[in-house]
């Protein structure tokens, strides 16, 4: 069973940077296709970025794109998600999962496994 723990939310002001670290243990994320999730409080959890298993595709949500970088390192089985400029809106509780190899990265997650982590929180002061 694949195991993910997210790491590095934290609080800061608008126009700030975070870096989120997503930690795999129990399985390779090579044999993945990996996404970031947003809940924020109240609203349902919603699709952030994907990444291909092998880095060489990405998509973004409109709200986000020129802002966040999704990436990954296989050979450490961790994903990253780089965000720039942070806005209020920005404030959630951010996860980790995983699809098929095969998915396409567009899909926004439409197939996932339940590996979902305990998530960690972002929150953008105004």
């Amino acid at each position: 069973q694949v195991h993910l723990e997210e790491s590095g939310g934290g609080l800061v002001q608008t126009g700030g940077s975070l870096r989120l670290s997503c930690a795999a243990s129990g399985g390779t994320l090579s044999r993945y296709t990996m996404y970031w999730f947003s809940q924020a409080p109240g609203k349902e959890r919603e699709f952030v970025a994907g990444i291909s298993w092998s880095g060489s595709e990405t998509s973004y949500r409109d709200s986000v794109k020129g802002r966040f970088t999704i990436s990954r390192d296989n050979a450490k089985n961790t994903i990253t998600l780089q965000m720039n400029n942070l806005k209020p809106e920005d404030t959630a509780v951010y996860y980790c999962n995983a699809g098929p190899k095969g998915a396409d990265v567009r899909d926004m997650g439409a197939a996932l496994y339940n590996y979902w982590g305990q998530g960690t929180q972002v929150t953008v002061s105004s």
